[in-house]
């Protein structure tokens, strides 16, 4: 290979109104030696139909056509092989022209570096030739424009998700957070549906189809039917406004009071959700707080008014009264813990917290879980039993 003489341009071309590109976009599209960008199989180029009136008669184009999208594919290592093999030989096809001394411009929708097919040509030939991306508007920041509602104030938390996501998992990060944007919809949608009502965020949450295009449509997402969701729509849940002020706040709301506080602490066994006895199910579908260290309460299930309390692994006596206080304060509370609490788990910090006297009102009930010794047991032929 001779020296590298060419350079590499990733663009974002916006997310479908040609008005959107930048001023930086189009001069360097209107300059180009050459254009590339991606389709699907059937070979029509969303970008390219952006970009068209800036691309030159006489460039060079490149079409890179994905060889497969959602279907099957006989590649011995299956979807993602495929997929890998593909960005690598259109990573090579472009170097043949950077090494001829060519400035090529790949074309993306949205922002290059934001779920964009650029990035994974970028990875390929930033290290041998001079690259440099050019930010373009987000299909979120369209979306939101499309709806001229605030999608995020002050502090709130704002989460991007994919709809791809398992409908558990989606529900409990859009209960995590303030705002969320969720993509990749289409044959995902009901899901996400059910995601958004499991986290008591369905009556909040705005759809948005082909977002700056002649065929935008905004309707609350409650009324949509997943059969008619194309794959470019988004879902919008604005923020909650919260503020660091606490002065500015609206007043809470006063919490339940029980006449009996109590507080559970729960064993999720070992793994997955099959780990999970009934009774501890039973308990966790009547709380309305759970307490634990983060990766456990990932794999408590979400529901409406369901609140999580996550902090770190060496926090056990912090958290045990977190939730002592809640108890205090007539909420439902649960502490949980991998495999069973009462087997390096929760039950012992939930006890020493509760020798002060503020919480002696406090009923502590403890439901055992599988441990991780029974679950290794049971798959390696019993080296337990026996006297």
């Amino acid at each position: 290979m001779s020296e590298p003489t060419g350079r590499l341009y990733g663009v974002g071309v916006g997310p479908g109104d040609p008005e959107l590109i930048t001023l930086k976009a189009a001069r360097l599209i209107a300059s180009a030696d050459v254009v590339a960008y991606h389709s699907g199989t059937a070979g029509r180029s969303i970008a390219r139909s952006i970009a068209a009136d800036l691309i030159q008669a006489d460039v060079i184009e490149e079409l890179l056509i994905y060889p497969v999208t959602v279907g099957e594919t006989d590649h011995p290592l299956g979807y993602y092989g495929a997929i890998d093999d593909f960005y690598q030989a259109s990573a090579e096809r472009l170097m043949k022209h950077l090494d001829a001394g060519r400035t090529v411009v790949v074309l993306a929708e949205g922002d290059p570096l934001f779920y964009s097919s650029y990035m994974y040509l970028h990875d390929r030939i930033a290290g041998s030739f001079p690259c440099e991306v050019v930010p373009g508007v987000t299909s979120v920041s369209a979306a939101a424009a499309a709806w001229a509602t605030p999608l995020a104030r002050h502090e709130d938390v704002l989460t991007i998700l994919p709809g791809t996501l398992p409908v558990a998992e989606l529900a409990r990060r859009l209960a995590d957070t303030d705002a969320a944007a969720i993509m990749k919809l289409g044959r995902t949608f009901a899901g996400v549906r059910e995601a958004l009502a499991q986290a008591g965020r369905l009556n909040d949450a705005l759809y948005v189809e082909r977002a700056s295009t002649g065929a935008e449509t905004t309707r609350p997402v409650a009324e949509i039917d997943p059969a008619t969701v194309p794959y470019f729509s988004m879902i919008l849940v604005p923020g909650r406004d919260r503020r660091a002020d606490t002065a500015e706040r609206a007043a809470p709301s006063p919490p339940p009071v029980s006449s009996e506080p109590q507080v559970f602490v729960l064993g999720l066994g070992p793994g997955t959700d099959r780990w999970i006895t009934p009774e501890v199910s039973a308990a966790l579908a009547e709380v309305n707080h759970v307490v634990g260290y983060g990766p456990y309460l990932e794999r408590v299930p979400q529901r409406v008014s369901l609140q999580r309390h996550a902090s770190g692994n060496t926090l056990e006596v912090d958290r045990a009264r977190v939730a002592l206080e809640l108890a205090l304060a007539g909420e439902r509370v649960a502490v949980v813990s991998g495999g069973d609490a009462g087997v390096f788990g929760m039950a012992a910090a939930v006890y020493e917290a509760a020798e002060d006297d503020r919480y002696a009102s406090i009923n502590i009930t403890v439901l055992p879980g599988i441990t991780a010794a029974q679950a290794v047991a049971a798959k390696a032929g019993a080296p337990l039993g026996a006297d």
